[in-house]
C-alpha cells in the first residue's frame, strides 16, 4: 500500500462513499475498517493524507490521530464527526487536525477538503525533498560530482533512465534524487527490486490482478504501475527479470496501457520508469536473456555509479555521516574513529560498497567498546581480510564486545564460536533467561541487518529473513525497535 489518500472508517458505507468519489476523482486511495491496522500499515508505508472517523472499536480517531502526529507531525488528517459531537471537534484540533467534516457530508465537498489537504501535504514536503534529505549521495570525489550534474541536467525531463553500477552504490538513492528533483516530484516515487520478488508474483505485484483472477486473489489489487501513477516507478535488478514479463514491460512502454492480471479493461500508465542494474545488459542481450528492444527502450540516458573503491576520498565523509546515523539511532554519542583506523577502513575493497560501509558503521556503533574507536577495535576480517576463521582459543581470548565480526564478503569466521563464548561468560555470571535475551538480541540484528540491506523495504527484507511481512512488523513492535523504521 503506498496510495496517496488512507480510508478509515469501521462503516462500510461511509468507505465506500468516499471509495467511489475519490475513484470518479482520479485520486488513489486505500481503505481500513480501523486505525489499528492503519497503525500497523504506516510500519510499511506513508500516505499523504488521512480521513479517519472519530468513534471505531479499538483505537479511536483522536488517539490514532496522535499516534499518527508523533510520527508524521506534517501528516494532514481529516477527522469526520457527528454533528452533535462538538467536543469531539475542537479535541481533533487541538490534536493536530488538518479538518474535520461532519457528517453526514457532502460528497463533493469531501473531495474538495481532501484535494486541499493533498496540496498542503505536497508544499509541505518540498523544502525537506532537497539533496539534503538524501545523504547516500554525500560525495565530492568527480565521479559522483558528474552524477549530481546528470541530476541537475535531467530535472525538466521525463526521459527514461539507465542506471548502472555494482550492488550498493546507491542506485536507489539516485533515482530518488531524478525523482525529487522532476517535475513528477508532488507524486509517488515506487521502488520494486524486482530480484527480491518469486518470479509467480512480479507480473501481479506490477500491474495488479482483478479478484479471482487465481487462487487466493480474494480482491482486486493495485500493482506497483497503478501505484506510481503521474510519479516515479523505480525497478531495481531489471537483469533479472523474466522474459515473459519484459514483454508486458515493454508494452508497457510502448503503448502507454497495461492490463491487470486477470484483467480485460487497459488502465492508462502515466509513469516515468527509471530501471537499474549490476549486469552487464549488452552480455544478457547477445545471450538472448534480455530483450533488445525493451534494454533500446529503457537505455535512453544511462548514469554509472562508481563503486566506493573508485572514490575513496568520499569514505571519510560517508563513514562520519553513518556514524552520526548509527548513533542517532540508538540514542547514544557516535563513536570516534583515531586516524590508523579510519585509514583502515579507507583502504578496505568495500565489495558491498556504501551498504557495506554503512553496515560497518552500524557494526562499530554498536561492538566498539570504547567512544575512541583504534584500529584493534575494528572487526578482524577488515583487519587481516585473508585472516581464517578464529579458533576458540582466540575468541574465549577476544575483547569484551568483538566477540563477533560481521560478514564483510570473507564467510570463514564461524560466529556460534563467540555466541558460546557469550553465553559460557553469563552462566559463569550467574545470570539466568539467557536464551530469551540472546533471542531477542539476534532477531533484532538480523531485522537491523535486514532492513539495512533492503534500504528499509520491509516486505523484501522479510522475505529475506523468511518472515511475513506481519511478522516483520510485530517482531519490531515486541522489540521495540518502531523509531528505526526509515521508510
Amino acid at each position: 500500500m503506498n496510495n496517496p489518500v488512507w480510508i478509515i472508517d469501521d462503516d462500510k458505507a461511509i468507505r465506500w462513499v468516499l471509495e467511489k468519489a475519490l475513484g470518479r476523482s482520479g485520486i488513489a486511495f486505500d481503505s481500513f475498517s480501523s486505525a489499528d491496522d492503519a497503525l500497523n500499515a504506516l510500519y510499511d508505508h506513508a500516505p499523504r493524507v488521512i480521513i479517519s472517523d472519530i468513534r471505531m472499536p479499538g483505537t479511536d480517531g483522536l488517539k490514532f490521530l496522535a499516534k499518527v502526529k508523533e510520527d508524521h507531525p506534517q501528516m494532514p488528517v481529516i477527522i469526520m464527526t457527528a454533528h452533535s459531537d462538538l467536543d469531539s471537534a475542537v479535541a481533533a484540533f487541538q490534536g493536530g487536525a488538518f479538518e474535520y467534516l461532519p457528517k453526514p457530508f457532502d460528497v463533493d465537498q469531501a473531495v474538495q477538503l481532501i484535494e486541499r489537504a493533498l496540496a498542503e501535504s505536497a508544499s509541505a514536503a518540498l523544502p525537506e525533498d532537497g539533496p539534503e534529505a538524501m545523504p547516500v549521495l554525500l560525495g565530492q570525489a568527480p565521479a559522483m560530482q558528474d552524477v549530481f550534474r546528470a541530476i541537475g541536467r535531467l530535472s525538466q525531463s521525463n526521459v527514461t533512465v539507465m542506471i548502472t553500477g555494482e550492488s550498493g552504490t546507491g542506485k536507489e538513492r539516485v533515482a530518488e534524487a531524478l525523482h525529487r528533483h522532476s517535475v513528477r516530484a508532488g507524486k509517488p516515487f515506487i521502488a520494486l527490486n524486482t530480484a527480491a520478488i518469486p518470479k509467480d508474483l512480479l507480473e501481479s505485484e506490477l500491474f495488479g490482478h482483478e479478484k479471482g483472477a487465481f487462487t487466493g486473489a480474494l480482491a482486486t489489487r493495485r500493482g506497483r504501475f497503478e501505484e506510481a501513477e503521474g510519479g516515479t516507478l523505480f525497478l531495481d535488478e531489471i537483469g533479472d527479470m523474466p522474459t515473459e514479463l519484459q514483454t508486458r514491460l515493454l508494452r508497457v512502454l510502448s503503448d502507454g496501457h497495461f492490463y491487470r492480471v486477470g484483467g480485460h479493461v487497459p488502465i492508462k500508465a502515466n509513469v516515468r520508469v527509471i530501471a537499474a542494474t549490476h549486469q552487464n545488459l549488452e552480455d544478457r542481450v547477445k545471450r538472448g536473456l534480455f530483450r533488445e528492444d525493451l534494454f533500446h527502450r529503457l537505455n535512453v540516458i544511462r548514469l554509472r555509479l562508481p563503486p566506493l573503491r573508485e572514490r575513496r576520498e568520499d569514505i571519510p565523509l560517508l563513514t562520519r555521516h553513518f556514524l552520526a546515523r548509527s548513533a542517532a539511532s540508538l540514542g547514544v554519542e557516535p563513536k570516534r574513529l583515531t586516524e590508523a583506523a579510519m585509514e583502515m577502513i579507507r583502504q578496505h575493497s568495500f565489495t558491498g560498497n556504501v551498504r557495506e560501509l554503512e553496515n560497518l558503521c552500524q557494526w562499530i556503533t554498536v561492538m566498539a567498546p570504547g567512544q575512541l574507536v583504534e584500529v584493534v577495535d575494528l572487526p578482524s576480517d577488515l583487519r587481516d581480510p585473508e585472516a581464517s576463521a578464529l579458533t576458540v582459543g582466540e575468541a574465549a581470548s577476544a575483547p569484551a564486545g568483538q566477540a563477533a565480526s560481521p560478514p564483510h564478503g570473507h564467510g570463514g569466521f564461524d560466529w556460534t564460536l563467540g555466541l558460546a563464548e557469550e553465553v559460557s561468560r553469563r552462566l559463569r555470571a550467574g545470570e539466568v533467561g539467557i536464551i530469551d535475551d540472546l533471542t531477542r538480541r539476534f532477531e533484532e540484528c538480523c531485522i537491523r541487518s535486514g532492513l539495512a540491506h533492503t534500504g528499509g523495504r520491509k516486505v523484501e527484507a522479510a522475505h529475506l529473513l523468511g518472515w511475513g511481512r506481519n511478522t516483520l512488523t510485530r517482531k519490531i513492535q515486541e522489540l521495540g525497535m518502531e523509531h528505526h523504521d526509515e521508510a
